[in-house]
C-alpha cells in the first residue's frame, strides 16, 4: 500500500490546508495511506523582528524544504504567497489549489476597542496602500493569524488587516468587518492559492483532484512580474491576474521607495502568455518610474 507523508508548518491554518490535500488525494483513491508531518519553521519561531529583517520568506520554507530533501515527507504544503519567487528546481511546485477569496480584509476586536492605538499588518505592501486609503497609525503585526487575532482581542490593537483567504479557510468569516476591493489593496502575488511541492521526479498523479490549471497560469503571470522587479516579502510589490471572458489580465504595482514612487499598471493577453505578460508589465512599469 503506497504511503504519501504531507509535511506542513504546525499552524492551525496551514494543518486545514494539509488537509484539503490529503482530501484531494484519498478522493483520487481511498487506498492510499496518508501521514501529515507538521514543524515549526523559523519564520514561525523568531516573531519579535519583521520578515525583512530575517531572511524573507524563505524562512516559512525552510524546515520543510529539508525534510523533502532528506526523505522525511513525500510533499509539502504552503501558502503560495509565502513562497520565494526562486525555487529550487529540484523541489519543483507540482500542484495548486483553487483560488480562495483574494482580497484582505479588516478585522475588529471582539468587543470595542481602543481607537487610539494602532492598526497592526504585517507588510510593506499592505501598510503602503492603507495610507493611500487613510489609515495613518500602522503597526507591524507577525504570528499565524490565530496569535494575531489574540493580539487584536487583547487590546493591543483597533483593528488588524488579513488575507481572506486564511479567515474563510479557519471558518472565521464572521470575523470580517470590511473586505477590501482589489483595487483598494492589490493583493501579493498568489493570494489565496495553496502550492504543494514534492522532489523532482517524483510521481504525484494522486494530486490530480487537487490541481487547477487556471491557477497555475494566474500565478505564474504574478510571480512573473514580482521576479521581474526583483521584489520578495520586503518589497510593497504586489500582483492580480485574473480571467475576462478568455482573456487574461494582470494587474500590478511597481513601487520605487527611494523615489518615494507607487505606479499601478495593467496587461491584457492570453494565457499561454502568462509569463511573458508580468515580465512585460514590470519593464514598462519600471520604465515609467525612471
Amino acid at each position: 500500500m503506497k504511503t504519501v507523508r504531507v509535511g506542513s508548518r504546525d499552524s492551525g491554518l496551514a494543518v486545514i490546508q494539509a488537509q484539503m490535500v490529503i482530501d484531494a488525494i484519498k478522493k483520487y483513491d481511498s487506498n492510499i495511506e496518508v501521514e501529515l508531518v507538521t514543524m515549526k519553521t523559523t519564520g514561525d519561531r523568531i516573531l519579535d523582528k519583521t520578515l525583512d529583517k530575517i531572511g524573507g520568506k524563505g524562512l516559512f520554507v525552510k524546515e520543510l524544504d529539508e525534510a523533502l530533501r532528506n526523505g522525511g515527507v513525500d510533499i509539502t504544503v504552503h501558502s503560495y504567497k509565502d513562497m520565494p519567487m526562486e525555487i529550487n528546481s529540484e523541489l519543483p511546485v507540482v500542484a495548486l489549489s483553487e483560488r480562495e477569496d483574494e482580497r484582505d480584509v479588516l478585522i475588529l476586536p471582539v468587543k470595542q476597542g481602543d481607537k487610539s492605538k494602532p492598526l497592526g499588518c504585517s507588510s510593506k505592501r499592505r501598510m503602503l496602500q492603507l495610507k493611500a486609503l487613510g489609515f495613518d497609525n500602522i503597526e507591524p503585526l507577525r504570528g499565524n493569524v490565530i496569535t494575531r487575532l489574540k493580539k487584536l482581542d487583547d487590546g493591543e490593537y483597533c483593528g488588524i488587516i488579513l488575507a481572506a483567504a486564511g479567515i474563510k479557510r479557519l471558518g472565521l468569516e464572521n470575523r470580517i468587518s470590511r473586505y477590501f476591493t482589489t483595487e483598494e489593496i492589490m493583493p501579493a502575488a498568489c493570494q489565496g492559492i495553496i502550492a504543494v511541492q514534492t522532489r523532482k521526479g517524483e510521481d504525484t498523479r494522486y494530486l490530480a483532484n487537487f490541481h487547477s490549471e487556471r491557477s497555475k497560469i494566474v500565478s505564474d503571470a504574478e510571480r512573473a512580474f514580482v521576479a521581474a522587479l526583483d521584489g520578495g516579502c520586503s518589497s510593497p510589490v504586489a500582483a492580480y491576474a485574473y480571467f475576462e471572458n478568455d482573456k487574461l489580465v494582470l494587474r500590478g504595482l511597481y513601487v520605487n521607495e527611494e523615489k518615494n514612487i507607487a505606479i499601478k499598471g495593467i496587461e491584457y493577453g492570453r494565457a499561454e502568455d502568462a509569463v511573458k505578460m508580468g515580465i512585460s508589465l514590470a519593464k514598462r512599469l519600471k520604465g515609467e518610474a525612471c
